[in-house]
């Protein structure tokens, strides 16, 4: 599989893209390392070159108020179907209102398997576009996030000031 990677700056830092030859993300992250993002992936692809990618604009737009252009955004991750169904789950939650990771267990079905919903968010490969950042500890805490607690609390502050 051939894969293109590209590095945008953001207001939270350097936010990388790896997509695939059908525009589908695969891994993303704010990094300005590409091994950073790869590493998320389960499997690597066999090329990857820099270039643009469609997914950009969407970033941008992000960045520029319109949250809900990471919606339209497609993404493919490895995973079972529970992960799949997380994943999925994790796009539903509305921006600037965000879920604990209880709330996001009883939404999965399951309310009292907090921890795999907190593993289906640790194994996202796909930040921002499928938002695990909008999941909380109970008591608003930040609990844990790939990229950093400070680039999640921007996040969130983000949404909430542009979410009414």
């Amino acid at each position: 599989m051939t894969a293109t990677i590209q590095t945008l700056d953001t207001p939270d830092g350097p936010f990388t893209l790896l997509v695939d030859d059908r525009q589908r993300v695969l891994a993303s992250g704010w990094t300005a390392d590409p091994a950073a993002v790869l590493g998320r992936l389960k499997a690597r692809p066999s090329d990857v070159a820099e270039g643009d990618t469609d997914a950009s604009a969407a970033v941008v737009a992000y960045y520029s108020g319109d949250l809900a252009a990471i919606d339209t955004v497609v993404v493919e991750q490895a995973g079972t179907a529970r992960q799949h169904a997380g994943w999925a789950a994790l796009r539903a939650i509305a921006p600037g209102r965000p879920l604990t990771y209880a709330e996001f267990a009883a939404e999965l079905g399951s309310p009292s398997a907090v921890r795999a919903g907190a593993s289906i968010c640790a194994r996202n490969a796909v930040a921002l576009f499928v938002p695990c950042h909008r999941v909380l500890r109970t008591g608003g805490a930040m609990g844990g996030f790939a990229w950093g607690t400070d680039v999640k609390r921007a996040l969130l502050a983000r949404e909430a000031s542009l979410s009414i």
